[in-house]
Order: structure tokens, then C-alpha cells, then sequence
């Protein structure tokens, strides 16, 4: 018995240890878990010996039990340092794309099936817009400016793991409130949708603010193996290189590589000084037309879309907090100006490059343009007079944002006031014909995918026909081409005679000859493409006979039937009448079979029964008669005994 106790102690001894060894076991493994996961985010741990610094503070009890970089920020360190210091992290964090899984290499034909894919469900959401029918939101695709759509990853995550926002701009056709993604270090080349060459690459603003911490600080030993990484990689030089050239695109050719970007991100105040060049490198962001108007008072007109380049890239959103509302206030400023050059008669090759600006921020800030453009459209609307500067929005509302749609926020109050001109005002002086030429083909841009009827356009055209004295061709000429423009978009309408029949005999009048005959033989296409009213095309019914049918074959024993489904129905009758009997007739077949079977069956059993009931009946006699003749032998012989005694 105490063998056993003390085999049990041993053994219980033993487990314990063991539990005591897998429990050192797991707090090395613990120990070590943080260097692991950094390493598998990509970031380097940091020095070990501001840790054991702490550590040895707190075991003699000479150092709070804080964190050691807050505890080194109560020490008297800078805050605008630490503020940096934690910008710094938070956008290695945001960038670090080391730990995330690469996707796979696609063919040729892979990338093309997904682009048309992806075209043709850009087109079918443009056509439920036109239609006014809801476009659903769990569709990867979103609507961009300017008539086209933007692809968009629903329920996407910003650079820190957290569930962005959906767009709700959208929604109403305006353009997209949610920022472009951010790339890693492997930058992709930067795209230009719908033409838009002054797209400003973040990253690439990002590389030339100040945004380095002192080689001191904790992450310097991190930021130098990202740095190595990129000397070896050649793709890294490319960039460099990308953004050398990005660099002398927008500060001139001798400021690549040598001068930084001069922003209120790195502490030093934008100047608007010029340089030798005429232009300077920095500018202030203004949030008013009339600070723009301060900003470029000095600069020659062809320089301005340069300068707003600069303005872009110098507050662009990604390098401060405070520049996304600077921006959003420059922006509107920019529709603002767009209207007082036209105004002002400044070139138009300007003022485009000015819209393609306004074109690109409108991604970013939709609701701020919009409410620029409503703005404008609603002091024209009370006026009643259209100016050059208004002939510009409306231009730059039909090239930022998407006028086929059913309803849209900006586009169908320009509509609206472009019907109401063109209804309101008589084509009886030159400058009204002029404008209201430019409104009409307006008009068919904005139409060129709904193909929407206007009749304002037509009528004002018609007016403008019908004027005495009548014009000269050189005068009626961009009135001639905006009809034939609309006699082209609308010539698959089913009521396009009704429209424009009453414009040939102007024609004629007016000694168009080359547009009275293309309108005629349009009109000629669309009386052929109609078809009357007319009745079904039915085979046509022979007049029914009363003369008696007579029969050559006669049967009287066979039956006639004129009507065929009665006469179907009754052989189908006798059919199945006579297939039930023969299945009757079956199943009493097998009846007697089984019946029969059955009696023989039982037969055999009650004569196997009979004979074995009377072989026993006779074993059990003969069992009987020998034992009464035992029987009465022993008797006789007991009666002899007893006689001769």
C-alpha cells in the first residue's frame, strides 16, 4: 500500500512539473508575440532600450507606470514634434501593404472580359438613371462626373480596418464625396479619366512635404530599412524619378529634386512672391472669388490654370487636416471665377483648362461645387438675362456631370433654364440669336444619350426661320446646323414628321438648299418606317355548305362523329373501357392462380397432418394391446398361483 501512495505522489509530482515547464513555455512564446507581429505588419519593433529604461524605472520605483513615450513627452519633449511623430506612424501604418496578399496575374482575355463586364453594367445603371428607376446600391460601381460612372468597392474599409460611409452623392448624379484610395510603396501610374490631365497623385505630394522626425525618434531605424528597400528596388527609382518629374511639372524645371514643398503642412507659410520665372512657387489657398481675384491679379491670364495646379498641389487635403475645408472653400471660389471670365471675355482655351479643375475636384467635393453651380443657375433664373459667364456654367454643368439622367440636382434646373430662355425671349436682335443658337446646341449636347425631346429648341429655331426680313445663310447658319443636329438625334422619335415638316417650306424659303433636301429625305425614312393601323392577318374562312355529306364507304356498324375532340374522347373511352377489363381479367387470373395455390398448399398440409396423427393413434394402440396382454398374462398367472396353493 505504500508503494502505491508513493507511486501516485511521484507521479502526480510529475505532472505538476510538467504543467510548470509548459506554462515557462508559454510566457517565453508570449514574450515574444509583439516582436512577431510587427514583423508580420512590416513595422519594426521599437528600441528595446527606451523599454528597459521604463522597466528599470518602475522596478526601483523611481518612474510612474506609464507608457515610456508619453512618460518622454511629460519630460519636455515638443508637442508639435510628437503630433508629427504620431502623423508620421499613423500614415506608414495607413501605406503598409507588406502583410497584404498580392492578386493574381490576369490574362488578356480575363482583363478584357472584366472590362466589358464592368462597361456594361456602367451602362445599364446610366440608362435606369435616364429612366428615373432606382439604381441599387450593392453594385461595385458608382456614378462619376461628367455623364460617366466611377467604379466604387461597396462596403469598403479605409486604410485603418474601419467601414467607410457609403456615397450618398451618387444618389442624386452628383460626383463622388468618398477620396481615392491610397497605394503603397509600389505606385501605379496615375490614371485621367474622362480627360482630365491634372490629377494630383497624393503620394506624390506626400514625398515632397517635410513630414521627416528626427533620426532620435523611434521610428528611425524603420524608416531607414523602408529606405534601403527602395535604393535596392529598381521600381523605387522609377518613382523617384516619377516624382522628380511631377515636381518640375508643377514648380518649373529647376525646382525637381531640390526645392520641398512649402505648405502650412511642414510650418512655413505659403508666399505668393514671384520668381524669376514670373510665377511663384508657393501661393495661399483663398476661400473667396474675390481672394482668388487677389491671388491672380498679377499673373497673365495664360498662367492661371498653372497656378491653380500649384494651389492643388500645394494645400491638397492629404497634407493637412484644415486644407480639406480650405479646399472645398476654393473650389466653389473656382466656379465663381470660371463665370467671371467669361464675363470678362478671357480666352476660352483657359477657361476649359479651368473646367477640367473643377471636373477633377468635383470628385472630392461634390456637394460644394453643386451648391456653386445652384447658386449660379438660380441668380440667372431671377435676372431672366443669360451673360457670357452663364453661357459658361451651363457649358461646364454639361462637362462635369451626367445629363441623361431622369432628375439630377445641378443639370435639371440648367434644363430648366435654358427651356424658360429659349420660351421667353424672341430671336428680334443678333446678340438674342446668337445666344440663343449657342443655348439650343447646348440643348442637343445635353440630349445626346436621352435624346429627350425639347420643344422650346425647336420653336426658337422655327422663330428664328420665320423672321422678317428674312436672314441672310450666314446668319441662319448655326441655326441651320443645330436643326440638322436635332433632325439627326430625334429622327428615330415616331412623331418626328409632326416636328418637322413645318421647317421645309422655311428652308425653301430661306434658300437652304443642301438642308431642305437632307431634311426631306429624312422625312421621306420616317413615313416609310410608319405602318398604318390595319387588321390581324387571319386565314381566311371557306363559306360553310348545307349539302349532306354522303358516305362511299358506309359502315353502319362503325361510328361517325363530326366532331373530332367528342370523337377522341370517346375512342379514348373505349380504350381505356377495354384496357380495365383485360387488367380485370389479370388480376382475376392471378387471383385463382393464388387461390389455387393456396388450396393445394393446405391440402398437403392437412394430409401430412392426417398421417401423422394416425401413425401415432396407432403406436399409442399397439403400446396398449401389449401392455393389457402383459396385463392379463400376469393375472392368469397370479390366478394359478393362488389355485395350487
Amino acid at each position: 500500500m505504500e508503494e502505491v501512495i508513493a507511486k501516485s505522489k511521484m507521479h502526480k509530482y510529475e505532472r505538476q512539473k510538467a504543467k510548470e515547464n509548459d506554462e515557462d513555455l508559454r510566457d517565453e512564446l508570449d514574450s515574444g508575440m509583439q516582436d512577431m507581429l510587427a514583423l508580420l505588419r512590416g513595422h519594426k519593433p521599437p528600441p528595446k532600450q527606451i523599454q528597459q529604461e521604463a522597466e528599470a524605472a518602475l522596478a526601483n520605483g523611481d518612474g510612474p507606470a506609464m507608457n515610456p513615450d508619453r512618460q518622454r513627452l511629460l519630460d519636455g519633449m515638443d508637442r508639435s514634434k510628437a503630433d508629427k511623430e504620431y502623423e508620421v506612424r499613423l500614415r506608414q501604418l495607413a501605406q503598409d501593404t507588406r502583410a497584404k496578399p498580392s492578386d493574381r496575374t490576369k490574362t488578356e482575355e480575363e482583363k478584357a472580359k472584366e472590362e466589358a463586364w464592368r462597361l456594361k453594367e456602367l451602362e445599364e445603371k446610366r440608362a435606369k438613371r435616364m429612366r428615373g428607376e432606382p439604381v441599387s446600391d450593392d453594385e461595385d460601381e458608382d456614378t462619376g462626373p461628367a455623364g460617366g460612372e466611377k467604379e466604387q468597392s461597396e462596403g469598403a474599409r479605409d486604410a485603418f480596418g474601419n467601414d467607410e460611409v457609403g456615397d450618398e452623392a451618387a444618389e442624386f448624379g452628383l460626383a463622388s464625396s468618398l477620396p481615392a484610395p491610397k497605394r503603397g510603396k509600389e505606385k501605379e501610374k496615375v490614371q485621367h479619366d474622362d480627360e482630365d490631365d491634372f490629377d494630383v497623385d497624393e503620394d506624390l505630394i506626400a514625398s515632397g512635404s517635410d513630414v521627416d522626425v528626427d533620426e532620435d525618434s523611434e521610428l528611425s531605424d524603420a524608416s531607414s530599412d523602408d529606405d534601403d528597400a527602395e535604393q535596392a528596388d529598381p521600381a523605387a527609382t522609377r518613382d523617384e524619378e516619377e516624382d522628380d518629374e511631377f515636381v518640375k511639372g508643377v514648380f518649373g524645371p529647376d525646382a525637381a529634386g531640390s526645392q520641398p514643398a512649402l505648405t502650412g503642412a511642414n510650418g512655413i507659410q505659403p508666399s505668393s512672391k514671384p520668381t524669376s520665372g514670373g510665377l511663384a512657387f508657393t501661393y495661399p489657398c483663398p476661400r473667396t472669388h474675390a481672394e482668388l481675384l487677389d491671388v491672380v491679379k498679377d499673373i497673365p491670364i495664360t498662367q492661371l490654370p498653372t497656378v491653380v495646379q500649384r494651389i492643388r498641389a500645394l494645400h491638397h487635403p492629404s497634407l493637412s487636416a484644415s486644407n480639406k475645408e480650405s479646399m472645398s472653400d476654393f473650389s466653389a471660389a473656382l466656379v465663381d471665377h470660371i463665370s467671371y471670365l467669361g464675363n470678362t471675355g478671357q480666352p476660352l482655351a483657359v477657361v476649359e483648362q479651368v473646367i477640367r479643375h473643377i471636373h477633377s475636384l468635383s470628385r472630392t467635393y461634390p456637394t460644394e461645387i453643386a451648391g456653386a453651380f445652384r447658386k449660379h443657375l438660380l441668380a440667372a433664373h431671377k435676372q431672366g438675362e443669360l451673360k457670357s459667364g452663364d453661357l459658361i456654367i451651363l457649358t461646364a454643368i454639361g462637362s462635369i456631370y451626367p445629363t441623361s439622367d431622369h432628375f439630377h440636382q445641378v443639370v435639371t434646373p440648367a434644363i430648366t433654364l435654358m427651356g424658360k430662355w429659349l420660351g421667353l425671349n424672341a430671336p428680334d436682335t443678333a446678340e438674342r440669336r446668337a445666344t440663343g443658337a449657342f443655348i439650343v446646341a447646348l440643348c442637343v449636347k445635353y440630349q445626346a444619350l436621352a435624346k429627350r425631346y425639347v420643344p422650346e429648341a425647336i420653336r426658337f429655331i422655327q422663330r428664328t426661320l420665320s423672321t422678317k426680313p428674312a436672314l441672310s445663310t450666314e446668319e441662319l447658319r448655326p441655326h441651320l446646323d443645330n436643326l440638322l443636329s436635332m433632325a439627326d438625334l430625334w429622327k428615330d422619335k415616331t412623331a418626328f414628321p409632326e416636328i418637322f415638316v413645318p421647317f421645309t417650306a422655311l428652308l425653301k424659303s430661306a434658300g437652304a438648299k443642301k438642308e431642305h433636301q437632307t431634311l426631306t429625305i429624312l422625312l421621306q425614312q420616317a413615313y416609310l418606317r410608319r405602318r398604318p393601323l390595319e387588321l390581324h392577318h387571319h386565314r381566311k374562312q371557306p363559306i360553310p355548305t348545307r349539302i349532306p355529306k354522303f358516305e362511299e364507304t358506309f359502315n353502319p356498324d362503325k361510328h361517325y362523329d363530326p366532331d373530332k375532340e367528342r370523337s377522341d374522347a370517346a375512342k379514348l373511352q373505349k380504350e381505356y373501357k377495354r384496357e380495365r377489363k383485360g387488367a380485370l381479367r389479370e388480376l382475376r387470373k392471378d387471383a385463382n392462380f393464388v387461390a389455387r395455390e393456396q388450396l393445394r398448399e393446405k391440402r398437403e398440409k392437412d394430409a401430412e397432418y392426417e398421417r401423422k396423427h394416425r401413425r401415432i393413434i396407432a403406436e399409442i394402440q399397439g403400446e396398449e394391446g401389449r401392455e393389457a396382454k402383459e396385463y392379463e398374462r400376469e393375472k392368469a398367472q397370479r390366478k394359478r398361483a393362488k389355485g395350487s396353493g
